[in-house]
């Protein structure tokens, strides 16, 4: 049973920082590429960011890019956002997904799919 839990969303204001975390189970982790994923009311799918195998190459999407960190732990099968400087427009529910293959991550594919932490950045 592949199971992804998602922790650390909430409310914050704008400016603050919010680190997110993904745990990983039933897979065998470091086979998976790992992706952030968001959604805001109204919107499709997006893509945050996400991370190889070995976690030596990382991705971002133009909106994370300088403020957000995606990490990861084979050893704790777990995978990390760090967001810094959040903006309003980041408000949505986050996503953890898990993918054998970084091309489909990065088209919002994912064989396995969290159920979401709510992140909501007032002004």
């Amino acid at each position: 049973q592949v199971q992804l839990v998602e922790s650390g969303g909430g409310l914050v204001q704008a400016g603050d920082s919010l680190r997110l975390s993904c745990a990983a189970s039933g897979l065998t982790f470091s086979n998976y590429f790992m992706g952030w994923f968001r959604q805001a009311p109204g919107k499709e799918r997006e893509f945050v960011a996400g991370v190889a195998w070995s976690g030596l190459s990382t991705y971002y999407a133009d909106s994370a890019k300088g403020r957000f960190t995606i990490s990861r732990d084979n050893a704790k099968n777990t995978v990390s956002l760090q967001m810094n400087s959040l903006k309003p427009e980041d408000t949505a529910v986050y996503y953890c997904a898990a993918d054998p293959a970084g091309s489909r991550i990065r088209l919002g594919e994912g064989e396995y799919w969290g159920q979401g932490t709510q992140v909501t950045v007032s002004s």
